[in-house]
């Protein structure tokens, strides 16, 4: 029932950041400043290089913080159902999408790093620990050195 819960409260989540991209879907990239600022980052994903600027830097650590709070719930709820650890089975990893919002970053590459939070967090939950992470004030953040690992941001500048 704990994961049931869980993948339900996950999915109300999902429902309320599309409703609030469709009020946002009149996006004007011409005019966005962030949009085409210049690459000041670069990170390796899969053994290639990829560039971005401040605030897909952002998003990315954001995309990281997501998946380590929904890892860590999703692990709570199978220790709390007494089910095997699965992180991969949970919906909200294989979906990876929560907090992305179609700017600054290719998809991908967020739901790369959700998973990587997702999967620290999961284990985090699943073993009642803070290994990856910490609570602070009902939320759960990954550490900034974990962060800062799994990332790997290397200055253009």
């Amino acid at each position: 029932m704990a994961q049931y819960r869980f993948q339900q409260e996950y999915e109300g989540r999902l429902q309320q950041q599309q409703q609030n991209l469709r009020n946002d879907r009149n996006h004007d990239y011409n005019n966005d400043p962030y949009f085409y600022t210049a690459s000041n980052y670069r990170y390796n994903r899969g053994g290639s290089y990829y560039e971005t600027n401040q605030y897909g830097a952002d998003l990315l650590r954001q995309a990281v913080n997501n998946g380590y709070q929904e890892g860590f719930r999703s692990g709570q709820a199978d220790q709390q159902d007494r089910w095997d650890s699965n992180y991969q089975g949970s919906y909200a990893y294989q979906d990876a999408n929560y907090g992305y919002g179609g700017y600054y970053v290719d998809q991908g590459d967020y739901n790369y790093y959700f998973r990587e939070g997702f999967r620290r967090g999961y284990e985090d939950g699943y073993n009642s620990r803070y290994q990856y992470g910490r609570q602070s004030n009902g939320t759960y953040i990954i550490l900034a050195t974990v962060l800062s690992q799994t990332l790997n941001f290397e200055s253009l500048r």
